[in-house]
């Protein structure tokens, strides 16, 4: 498959912007200007000014005196890039890659896509008849170069769209302007007469070089497809992703559940083919009032079950809404995993018993967040909370075993939390302590466990654990921090037992 680029020119991107939010303009000749040298100088005309004869570049007072009914407005630096990046944003759905070329254009990666509007034909008429209706004035131009494409946009008079592998004859007649030149290139080439790009395009290459630059063979070398220039889009391309477009606007849950399974099914057999599986999926609704709705997921395990995938997407699409209409689906897959296809046998029951638990903790994160779900591996540590880790997946496996000689509390709090503690003699556990306004008076106590700090890690004072229960039967772990007889020793609460 060939590669096919669209470049839209917007002839007036900033005058036709301010229009659009100040439609009493409409029948204005009006500019925008700013200073330079002392003057202020025309930045950007809108087509009424420009029809006068007014251009960028020339002094206001100069323009005043063509058009005394000319107004002015200070140029607003930086808004040309604002304004083509939303566009380009907007334009992805036409393509997924959408890059903008300042200061007044777009370059459109089209290739692959023009199928789904019936044709190259149909695909930009739809494309620049929505962009008009936007109130901006475009011109486009379609070929296998973006060079090409590019200058047809700009030059052309005939047929925007070049035919494969036409961009030869289509280049000739141009002027060298259309090679994306500097100034002082392309006045040098035409005060040789060489007004066309078609009387130099076959000169000898040295020469061309010698008295012009390298800049000038590389720039239609571009153009011709002999070189590769490469588009740097708005938002990066996920490795997998899936898209599909909807000729009509879409309203109904219904119809959002179709397009979403038919995203899921192509997604997991490509996941399938290359023997991936996805941690986090990405459902995205483009409006056609250029509001983008979302939804995402997230798995336990690396999946590719489109089923379960769905399930854990259903929950969710009642938060959609589609107003006036969606015009195009996306699924993307950011994060992917490897999953070879002899994970998934039948025979496998060690792997189909963990499947079903990841994808149990998948539908309970889709409803209460899976940052609310951990699991945690013992480490090799004494100090309490060092002694255990939280696992990056299923699959990870302890490298240690948990403590089992002697208790430890079900639930660890991260910090332990200071107490008000009352004992009968210095080196006895508590026979009462305060927690969080709470009075717990103890009826069972085991105890001292000593506990080192690990001194290579860091230093401080040891610490004895007693395990207490109170009179409503409830047990918690509780330390004393360092020897009894120093001053006011402090004592601590670390955990509860069940």
């Amino acid at each position: 498959m060939s590669k096919r680029f669209v470049s839209i020119w917007f002839r007036h991107l900033t005058t036709d912007w301010l229009t659009r939010r100040r439609p009493e303009l409409k029948d204005v000749p009006f500019v925008f200007a700013a200073p330079e040298r002392g003057r202020m100088v025309v930045k950007a005309v809108n087509p009424i000014a420009a029809a006068s004869g007014i251009s960028t570049g020339m002094v206001v007072a100069d323009g005043r005196a063509i058009l005394p009914s000319l107004q002015v407005f200070d140029d607003q630096h930086g808004k040309d890039i604002t304004l083509l990046t939303a566009l380009a944003e907007w334009c992805i759905r036409y393509t997924p890659i959408a890059a903008i070329d300042p200061p007044d254009g777009l370059i459109l990666d089209a290739s692959g896509c023009t199928h789904l509007w019936e044709g190259e034909v149909p695909y930009l008429k739809d494309l620049l008849g929505r962009l008009k209706a936007f109130g901006y004035t475009v011109r486009p131009g379609m070929a296998d170069t973006v060079g090409c494409a590019w200058a047809i946009a700009r030059y052309g008079h005939l047929n925007p769209v070049i035919e494969p592998g036409g961009q030869v004859e289509a280049l000739k007649l141009l002027p060298p302007a259309a090679l994306r030149l500097d100034t002082a290139t392309t006045d040098r080439l035409e005060k040789l007469g060489l007004t066309e790009i078609g009387k130099f395009m076959t000169m000898p290459r040295s020469a061309l070089r010698r008295r012009f630059g390298q800049t000038l063979l590389s720039q239609l070398d571009k153009a011709l497809g002999q070189e590769i220039e490469m588009l740097t889009p708005v938002k990066p391309i996920e490795a997998f992703l899936e898209r599909l477009p909807s000729l009509e606007p879409v309203r109904t849950a219904t119809a959002i559940e179709y397009a979403l399974r038919e995203l899921l099914d192509k997604l997991c057999k490509r996941l399938t083919a290359e023997e991936k599986g996805l941690r986090k999926a990405v459902f995205k609704c483009y409006r056609i009032d250029n509001i983008i709705q979302s939804i995402d997921i997230g798995t336990a395990r690396a999946s590719r079950n489109a089923a379960h995938l769905f399930k854990l997407f259903e929950i969710k699409i009642g938060q959609i809404m589609p107003a006036l209409g969606i015009e195009l689906f996306v699924l993307e897959a950011p994060v992917v995993e490897p999953l070879s296809s002899n994970q998934e046998a039948i025979w496998n029951f060690s792997y189909n018993r963990q499947k079903e638990l990841a994808e149990l903790l998948d539908r309970i994160a889709v409803k209460v967040g899976m940052h609310t779900i951990h699991r945690y591996l013992p480490d090799e540590h004494h100090w309490p909370e060092r002694s255990y880790k939280e696992a990056k997946s299923l699959e990870e496996e302890a490298t240690t075993t948990w403590q089992s000689e002697l208790p430890r509390p079900v639930h660890l709090l991260r910090d332990p939390e200071l107490i008000d503690v009352t004992v009968a003699m210095p080196d006895y556990p508590p026979i009462l302590f305060k927690h969080k306004g709470n009075l717990h008076r103890i009826k069972k106590a085991d105890g001292p466990e000593r506990i080192e700090q690990e001194w290579w890690i860091e230093q401080g004072l040891y610490r004895d654990y007693y395990c207490v229960e109170d009179e409503k039967g409830a047990r918690y772990w509780v330390f004393r921090l360092g020897h009894y007889r120093s001053h006011e020793p402090k004592w601590f609460i670390h955990g509860f037992f069940a």
